[in-house]
């Protein structure tokens, strides 16, 4: 293949000039909702730009579960998907949790059932569970201690010695965090459906194109990809990279939403949103079920909630307890 050819044309999102557009009839009419409301609305990196300009948080996983832990509205608005307007509930019990769509789920948290995992436990009850917060409510109850991207490393650190690790779901990310800790892991063989599209090959295309462009990826991606990137962090942190960074181009191998928030924080930088073989971007379909009218009609409707068990959730609510402990 001739690596300086690309079928597609880059996705370039240059320096920010002046002030972002009026906000639509539909924003305002959930900013006026959620006043009514009195709600809180809670926003995942990878939302569509429409919402991530009416939240009143944009965060990873991390500080989602900070912020959702610590609301003090009267419900919680969580625009992102199942498992983390789960946790949002788990933390924070006595809210209504409400998720625009409530059937934008995660392949990466499918790829691990709780009851599969409950027979490996049975089998190995030596083990350690690390669970990726990329998992269900179920398979966070089963787990010793919760970890995301922006932590896993120090999560890792913390577990007793003695104690081999599971690591559940996502093998890539633990995978990584097994290498810089150096601590090994068992690794459920799980991995996220748009982190795994992202190929070594199409980056070094794109960095010809760039080649004064770092290159920030995701720890969910494949290993030839994160050992040949600049820097691999969670989403969190990339938007501190770019900051901090002399470089004035960055290409971003994660969620394509992710340059939105990038351009609101870092507008006189330029980000190419990474590719794969056949496509300039990457987008989850599953984030991308939110849209700016469905939150307005959740709000409208107090609809659709999230419920569980409260036994299931007082035993997912240890492991995540214990990971913003930590964390601090």
């Amino acid at each position: 293949m001739d690596t300086a050819t690309l079928n597609y044309e880059p996705m370039v999102f240059n320096p920010r000039q002046g002030d972002e557009a009026p906000l639509t009839a539909i924003q305002q009419e959930v900013l006026e909702l959620k006043q009514s409301r009195n709600a809180i609305i809670l926003a995942h990196n990878y939302q569509v730009d429409a919402i991530q300009r009416v939240a009143d948080y944009v965060g990873d996983s991390l500080g989602l579960a900070y912020r959702a832990e610590e609301a003090q509205a009267d419900c919680i608005v969580f625009c992102g998907v199942h498992f983390m307007a789960e946790t949002a509930k788990i933390v924070n019990p006595d809210k209504p949790v409400l998720l625009p769509d409530m059937d934008a789920g995660c392949s990466l948290s499918d790829s691990c059932p709780a009851e599969k995992l409950a027979a490996y436990k049975e089998a190995n009850p030596e083990v350690y569970v690390v669970a990726y917060i990329n998992c269900s409510a179920g398979v966070k109850a089963l787990s010793d201690v919760i970890c995301t991207s922006g932590n896993a490393m120090k999560i890792v650190e913390r577990v007793p010695e003695d104690r081999p690790i599971l690591f559940v779901p996502d093998q890539n990310l633990g995978q990584w965090v097994s290498k810089q800790t150096g601590r090994p892991m068992r690794l459920w063989p799980g991995s996220c459906y748009a982190h795994v599209l992202f190929t070594q090959q199409s980056i070094e295309r794109l960095k010809l194109k760039f080649p004064e462009a770092l290159v920030v990826a995701h720890p969910e991606c494949v290993e030839t990809v994160r050992d040949n990137a600049d820097e691999v962090c969670s989403t969190e942190k990339m938007v501190g990279f770019c900051r901090e960074s002399t470089a004035q181009q960055f290409i971003v191998v994660t969620e394509t939403g992710m340059i939105h928030r990038l351009q609101r924080e870092v507008p006189e930088k330029t980000f190419i949103a990474g590719p794969t073989d056949t496509c300039a971007c990457n987008e989850c379909r599953f984030m991308k079920m939110n849209t700016i009218e469905k939150l307005r009609d959740c709000l409208k409707d107090m609809t659709p909630q999230i419920e569980m068990p409260e036994e299931l959730r007082r035993k997912a609510y240890l492991p995540i307890k214990r990971m913003l402990e930590w964390s601090k």
